[in-house]
C-alpha cells in the first residue's frame, strides 16, 4: 500500500510541477527554444510554411503578438459601471486569435471543419490561409510581417481603406511584430533543430 501511496504522491508532484501541453513555452524571445521545447509547434509552422508559403518567423511572430503562444488566450472583458462583467471585447479565441465569423469562414473555405482555435497546427493553418487572402486582395508579400500583421488586425476592407493610419499604437505593435519576425529569422538561421 505505501509503494500506490508513494507513486501517486510522485505523480502528483509530477503534475504541479510540468505546465502542461497547453501551456505556453519558456523563453519566447528566443526561437530555438520555443521550437525544442514544442516540437509540434515546429512541425505546425513547417506544414502551414510548405501549404500556403508564409515563412515560419512570421507565423511565430504573430502568434507571440496575438497571444503569447496562450492556447487558450481571449480578450478581456467589457465593464459596465467599471464592475458589471458584459462579455468579452471581442471573440478573438486561441493562439492566432481568430475572431468567431473569420474563423468559421476559414473552416468552410480551406476545407477544416473540424479546426480548433486552441491547437497549434490549426492556428497556424488558418494564419496561413489568412496571409495568402492578405496577398491576393492587398498585395502584401507573405515575408512582409509589418504590413501582414496591419492587414491582420484591421481585416482586408479596413487595410485597404488605411485604417491603421490614424492608430499610432497599432504602427508601433506592427513594428515590434517586424522586429520579432527579424529576431525569429535569424535564431532560426542558427537553430540546428530548425534545419
Amino acid at each position: 500500500m505505501s509503494r500506490i501511496m508513494s507513486a501517486m504522491i510522485a505523480l502528483l508532484i509530477m503534475a504541479s510541477c510540468g505546465g502542461g501541453h497547453k501551456s505556453p513555452p519558456r523563453n519566447l524571445d528566443n526561437a530555438c527554444s520555443i521550437i525544442t521545447q514544442k516540437p509540434d509547434y515546429l512541425k505546425a509552422f513547417k506544414a502551414t510554411e510548405r501549404r500556403w508559403g508564409v515563412p515560419t518567423h512570421v507565423q511565430m511572430a504573430t502568434i507571440y503578438h496575438e497571444s503569447r503562444y496562450r492556447a487558450d488566450a481571449r480578450t478581456p472583458h467589457k465593464y459596465v459601471l467599471g464592475i458589471i462583467p458584459m462579455g468579452r471585447v471581442s471573440s478573438a479565441y486561441g493562439f492566432s486569435q481568430a475572431l468567431d465569423g473569420t474563423w468559421e469562414e476559414y473552416q468552410r473555405e480551406a476545407g477544416r471543419r473540424s479546426s480548433k482555435r486552441d491547437r497549434i497546427s490549426h492556428a497556424t493553418d488558418f494564419i496561413g490561409w489568412y496571409m495568402n487572402k492578405t496577398r491576393e486582395k492587398n498585395d502584401i508579400a507573405l515575408s512582409d510581417a509589418r504590413n501582414q500583421y496591419l492587414a491582420y488586425h484591421e481585416g482586408h476592407t479596413g487595410y485597404a481603406r488605411g485604417s491603421y493610419r490614424s492608430k499610432s499604437w497599432l504602427l508601433g505593435v506592427a513594428d515590434k511584430v517586424a522586429a520579432r519576425a527579424d529576431m525569429y529569422q535569424a535564431q532560426l538561421a542558427n537553430c540546428r533543430k530548425f534545419r
